[in-house]
């Protein structure tokens, strides 16, 4: 599967929305103009249930009929529109090129190399005894996420880590462990201006320095992660809150 490589080519008839000019680069630099299954423009709190039957998504193909029913946003390439759908389609189309589950391919292409031991997939309903459990607000009360996310992660975020495992993550990416061409990875593909940042392939880019970063939000769940290549240095701040993570982030990384 190369950047050029169209979505259409690999889907089929499913997900008939998505245009055939859409592409691979399209989808990881969010200018594909897809209609998101989980779109972050819209009108919804954090702590809504939007997903649908979340014990049910199980694997990326069970995402289809999320994914499946939106309109196009504007045509491929005009702008960037961050789609948090256009990276679960991008799991599906991995794992119909490869002939490989999304999950596994993770691990083979990413984990493994990275030695990413403490880094896994796990199940919602049932998390092991050294994971943290995400919570938010409701009704007053600090609850479970556990019915607000899918109960099995796919490519648009939600696996379990460590920042000492994220850290290991960034060596691997910038010794080419994990990626052969790194530099055109972390090359800037658009400026951002409403988030004072750039974007390459899959990450933020700092507007004005060489620091790559990963960031995420959900239902119960915060991150950040900035790792300046020229120094090495990573900061990570991984937090069991959605507003946890930020005060320390916006400390540690002005």
């Amino acid at each position: 599967m190369k950047l050029d490589t169209t979505a259409r080519s690999l889907l089929g008839r499913d997900l008939p929305q998505i245009a055939d000019g859409v592409t691979v680069e399209h989808l990881l630099t969010h200018t594909s103009g897809i209609g998101d299954y989980l779109d972050e423009e819209a009108d919804t709190a954090i702590i809504d249930y939007v997903i649908g039957a979340a014990h049910e998504l199980t694997s990326t193909e069970a995402f289809l009929p999320l994914l499946d029913g939106h309109a196009t946003k504007f045509a491929p390439g005009e702008r960037f529109g961050y789609c948090n759908g256009g990276f679960v389609v991008l799991a599906l189309l991995a794992e119909r090129a490869c002939g490989i589950g999304y999950h596994d391919l993770v691990r083979q292409r990413v984990l493994l190399p990275a030695g990413m031991t403490s880094t896994e997939f796990l199940r919602s309903d049932e998390l092991t005894a050294d994971a943290a459990v995400g919570y938010l607000p409701l009704d007053g009360v600090d609850r479970s996420n556990v019915f607000h996310l899918p109960v099995l992660a796919s490519g648009d975020g939600g696996i379990h880590t460590t920042a000492e495992d994220v850290s290991a993550f960034w060596r691997a990416l910038f010794a080419g462990d994990i990626v052969d061409r790194v530099d055109e990875v972390v090359r800037p593909r658009r400026d951002v201006p409403e988030e004072s940042m750039r974007y390459g392939l899959g990450f933020w880019l700092h507007e004005s320095t060489d620091t790559v970063l990963l960031i995420g939000y959900d239902a119960g769940v915060s991150f950040k992660s900035a790792h300046d290549p020229r120094t090495g240095t990573t900061r990570t701040v991984i937090s069991n809150t959605t507003p946890g993570a930020w005060p320390i982030a916006d400390a540690l990384m002005p």
